[in-house]
């Protein structure tokens, strides 16, 4: 076994590989200069756009407002929150110098913005009229990382951050499961990743918070992937930066936050759910091109097609279907195909002179059984915004297949260690952070979520046999 013609490890052969190759010859990504970090390409940045229209339109209708807070931080405001400081400090960046000048007090390069925006809220809260106060960021983040993959884990990534104060309790919980419900539908109806809502134990926790809640996706290797996470930082970052709110009745009052976050590495999300062998499968609502035209044909008869094929496109795009014309006739067109099933298009048409002459255009689906099949040229506007409909469809159902297949209820240590080999193990768990990392020490599993929709259950911890915890099974596996 090997590489295929263009190149690609199999995906059974060795994973890794297959990603790590798949994500440049793709042309989503390349290596940035400094150690661990990425030059996003501009068919990668397409996908990251996209996401983020459909994420930051959301955001925007639920009443949150986008503002932009500095990337650099100083020192102290990170030691305020003790937890939230020793969380982080293994993954920091810190600038000493400047002007050519040694600083007075250092400044961290943000790895996350709670301390800098509880420092203005701290300022721009002062009345319960003030509340709910709901921001919204997009930008850049630092943690240096020690074993970097591109979208996965890299020292520089993209995400948004939401901040949100409030008067009580009842009311951020409220919005932290907004946010998490919000992450769930851009995963399941966008990227058709079905992914698994859950709250996080204790020893998973975000640094500071209270709780935390995780969508968590399968990916074709088994393995999980961290999506979205949204927090309920309960008081604590309130009382490290003086948040606080006088209440109708007159009295001062600590405000209650919450924070919550989406990534790049939901690009890596979608190649590792959907990919294959060939390459790329991006599920139409986040493609780039949603439909490749490839006109085939030499001198005066690729003239014809290539015209003929710019016309399509231009009723596709009307229609609100993102065409792209693939009219490099310097390359054959058997390459042009290859190409674009590499990088993952949903639906390619072929148009050479016999089409043209029956018109008629040739389509051929990403994945599926149907083959090629011929469709008339003039009704290609019509049909197409349905077909790709099916394939999100088909993508988000297929996806499922393969979580729900990979996902054991087991109850025996051995069972345990075969199931999280390959996919997911739904088990009891005591709910002690040393029997969590005795897990992980022993089989690289570690607590997923304990997920929301699990049925009321209790049993005994599948490790230490002890009483469980949490009321419900909760997923284990390997992630990322």
């Amino acid at each position: 076994m090997g590489r295929d013609e263009r190149g690609v490890t199999p995906q059974h052969e060795d994973f890794s590989a297959w990603y790590n190759e798949l994500v440049a010859k793709a042309q989503l990504v390349d290596r940035g200069p400094a150690k661990g970090t990425m030059v996003i390409r501009p068919y990668g940045y397409r996908l990251w756009e996209l996401i983020q229209d459909e994420l930051d339109r959301r955001i925007k209708d639920t009443g949150h407002e986008n503002a932009y807070f500095p990337l650099l931080i100083p020192e102290s405001y990170l030691q305020r929150e003790a937890d939230h400081v020793e969380g982080f400090s293994p993954e920091l960046a810190v600038v000493t110098h400047a002007g050519g000048k040694e600083l007075e007090e250092p400044l961290i390069v943000r790895p996350t913005s709670e301390t800098i925006i509880g420092e203005m809220m701290a300022k721009w809260v002062s009345s319960h009229r003030d509340l709910p106060l709901l921001l919204n960021q997009w930008a850049n983040v630092v943690r240096w990382e020690l074993r970097p993959r591109m979208f996965l884990r890299t020292t520089e990534f993209l995400w948004q951050e939401g901040h949100t104060a409030h008067a009580d309790e009842a009311d951020a919980m409220r919005e932290t499961m907004l946010a998490l419900d919000l992450y769930t539908e851009v995963a399941r109806d966008v990227a058709a990743i079905p992914v698994v809502p859950g709250e996080k134990t204790a020893g998973e926790r975000f640094a500071g918070a209270v709780r935390t809640f995780t969508i968590e996706g399968m990916m074709r290797d088994g393995k999980a992937l961290q999506a979205g996470t949204s927090h309920y930082m309960g008081n604590n970052f309130a009382k490290a930066f003086d948040i606080q709110y006088t209440s109708e009745a007159g009295q001062l009052e600590l405000c209650h936050t919450t924070s919550w976050g989406m990534s790049t590495r939901m690009i890596g999300g979608v190649i590792m759910t959907h990919g294959d062998d060939k390459g790329l499968v991006l599920p139409p609502r986040l493609a780039p091109y949603q439909v490749v035209i490839v006109p085939i044909g030499r001198g005066v008869q690729g003239a014809q097609t290539s015209a003929a094929a710019r016309e399509l496109a231009g009723r596709l795009k009307a229609a609100g279907v993102r065409a792209h014309v693939d009219d490099r006739a310097q390359l054959s067109p058997g390459f042009r195909f290859h190409d674009w099933e590499l990088r993952g298009a949903p639906v390619r048409l072929e148009l050479g002179p016999r089409e043209l002459e029956s018109g008629t255009v040739m389509m051929a689906k990403r994945l599926g059984d149907e083959g090629k099949q011929n469709i008339p040229l003039s009704s290609a506007p019509e049909l197409l915004p349905g077909v790709l409909e099916n394939f999100q469809a088909f993508l988000l159902h297929r996806a499922t297949e393969f979580r729900d297949a990979h996902t054991v209820r087991v109850e025996s240590w051995d069972s345990f260690t075969e199931a999280v080999a390959s996919g997911w193990a739904l088990v009891f768990h005591c709910g002690k952070a040393a029997c969590e990392a005795d897990i992980k020490a022993k089989v690289a599993a570690t607590p997923r979520c304990i997920p929301l929709d699990g049925a009321p259950e209790t049993g005994r911890c599948v490790l230490c046999g002890d009483a469980s915890d949490y009321g419900k099974r909760v997923i284990f596996g390997r992630a990322y």
